[in-house]
């Protein structure tokens, strides 16, 4: 019976011990990451106030990952982390996924550009056998804000699994981009498109329809430069005229998810919309 009784509080206090040591590690989890964001002595001076902003820890963990676009936004609002420099300076930010790398940065290089940062050098590009590396470089008078790179982002339906920061000037974000897709206007038969004048190339979605005809206006000297693309954005196919044009007829590719509509030389030579009427669905 003695022995019974051992065994059964045995039980009991190595399933309490384990229970005590995942509530630590999830802890640790947490208090780590805030720390990765803070320095020292901030930490130190407001760990009380912390417990409160952070509280209940649960609601800052994603299938038992912390969430840290959420941490550093409750950072933020509360005025622990400051993500403004004291003058313009040189920014480093790296983006980490396991996606395609073309489609990759194609996606990367659309969200930095929605959220205002044009001006950009790619300093790195680096592929493993378990993820790729894009790392850029940019002068600003503030950090990337996670919350606000993470909402443009989930328009391309990927998301952001982490955050490093690894100094106040250089940042590093793992993104999932298993979803992904590009966020740009899709093609349906029958329904025409204008495409407005543009410092750069017109991209779109093609995965619905069988043929597209392009009209061109008299004002524009457009000598179209036309590719196709797959779903990873890998090229399928190119089309150059280098003779003005203002009509073309295009039958897309099977395989084709995407366009992409410019010109052989410069895109000044558009000067009127491009007008896209799409035909026959897939």
């Amino acid at each position: 019976m003695v022995k019974v009784f051992v065994s059964i509080l045995l039980l009991f206090n190595l399933s309490f011990s384990q229970e005590l040591q995942e509530e630590f590690q999830e802890e640790n989890l947490l208090k780590l990451k805030i720390k990765s964001f803070i320095d020292a002595n901030t930490y130190e001076q407001n760990s009380a106030y912390i417990d409160i902003i952070f509280s209940p820890e649960s609601d800052y963990y994603i299938n038992e990952r912390v969430d840290a676009v959420k941490v550093i936004h409750t950072l933020k609002e509360n005025g622990l982390l400051n993500l403004f420099f004291e003058k313009p300076t040189e920014l480093k930010l790296s983006f980490k996924s396991s996606g395609p790398p073309l489609f990759f940065v194609k996606i990367m290089g659309d969200t930095l550009r929605n959220i205002g940062y044009y001006r950009y050098v790619t300093q790195e590009s680096n592929l493993n056998s378990s993820e790729f590396t894009w790392t850029i470089s940019l002068n600003a008078e503030y950090a990337t804000d996670p919350l606000i790179l993470s909402r443009e982002l989930k328009k391309s339906g990927c998301y952001i699994v982490d955050v490093v920061r690894d100094s106040s000037r250089e940042w590093t974000y793992v993104v999932d981009m298993r979803e992904g897709i590009l966020n740009i206007p899709k093609l349906e038969d029958g329904v025409e498109v204008k495409l407005k004048r543009s410092l750069y190339a017109h991209w779109l979605n093609v995965s619905s329809i069988k043929k597209l005809e392009i009209v061109s206006s008299r004002r524009n000297d457009w000598y179209p430069y036309i590719a196709y693309y797959d779903s990873s954005l890998h090229l399928l196919e190119v089309i150059k005229r280098d003779k003005k044009k203002r009509k073309i007829r295009l039958h897309i590719p099977k395989s084709a998810q995407y366009i992409k509509i410019s010109d052989l030389y410069t895109l000044k030579n558009i000067k009127d919309p491009l007008v896209l009427a799409p035909v026959d669905s897939r």
